[in-house]
């Protein structure tokens, strides 16, 4: 039996959360603001930077203490774990065929949990950052279609120190250094409706508002532009450093 068929999403996720939640608190230390941005009920997206592959159980637990319960999209080759899969499709996560004919449904499955009233994660950028200093890339545009679609709110939030406890691409937690992870939520962002709409300029203004909340957290200045990974040689996901290239600024 499968882990869905033993309980429904509501169940799983409160065991999940029961056991995360004081992983979380022993192996780092937090330091959040800005999540009553959240909104406390009604349809909505949460996007984020992607640092790591642990960021994911600092926004959840973010988007949690707000009083929501998050639903992420996820890459479609985590549903295919044994028991992690389970878990993650009978918590209501979203798998998404990245780089394929089928990512359309990941979309379409979004915007019906908005639709819905629920809290969709999205990380635009679809992977880990490749931004040579961990700043955010340019993303893709599917937070913005849902945007588009539902009108919902779209919120922003910055992440940095998921990267100390769980390098990129690392595969270690290194739970002895309790890094200080720093979490910040702006106020919805104000998207304009144009019709037809362009959906990359909405995408390049949602990821500008995650970088500059970033900029706020690291104390320093974010790049003028956003790192394009199209225009570099980078393969579009894993590892990049199999590839390396400081080539890619987005020149908008």
């Amino acid at each position: 039996m499968s882990v869905g068929a033993a309980s429904g999403p509501g169940v799983t996720y409160s065991v999940a959360r029961a056991i995360l939640r004081p992983a979380l608190r022993i192996t780092s230390r937090r330091e959040w603001s800005g999540e009553s941005h959240i909104p406390a009920q009604g349809g909505c997206v949460v996007v984020s930077n992607h640092i790591s592959h642990s960021d994911p159980l600092t926004i959840a637990d973010f988007v949690d203490a707000a009083g929501r319960r998050p639903r992420f999209l996820g890459k479609a080759e985590l549903f295919d774990i044994p028991v992690l899969g389970d878990l993650l499709g009978a918590a209501g996560q979203i798998p998404v065929q990245r780089e394929s004919e089928h990512a359309g449904s990941a979309l379409a499955a979004a915007v019906a949990a908005v639709r819905r009233g629920e809290c969709v994660v999205i990380y635009p950028e679809g992977t880990l950052t490749r931004d040579p200093d961990l700043w955010p890339m340019l993303g893709k545009t599917g937070a913005a279609r849902v945007w588009w679609q539902t009108r919902c709110p779209v919120v922003p939030v910055a992440q940095w120190g998921p990267q100390e406890l769980l390098a990129p691409y690392g595969r270690v937690p290194r739970v002895w250094r309790r890094p200080w992870i720093q979490v910040l939520a702006g106020p919805a962002l104000e998207l304009s409706p144009a019709d037809p709409p362009d959906f990359r300029a909405l995408t390049i203004s949602i990821m500008s508002a995650v970088s500059g909340l970033l900029a706020d957290l690291r104390h320093g200045v974010a790049p003028t532009s956003l790192f394009d990974p199209r225009a570099s040689d980078l393969p579009r996901t894993g590892n990049p450093r199999k590839n390396q290239s400081r080539a890619g600024r987005d020149p908008s």
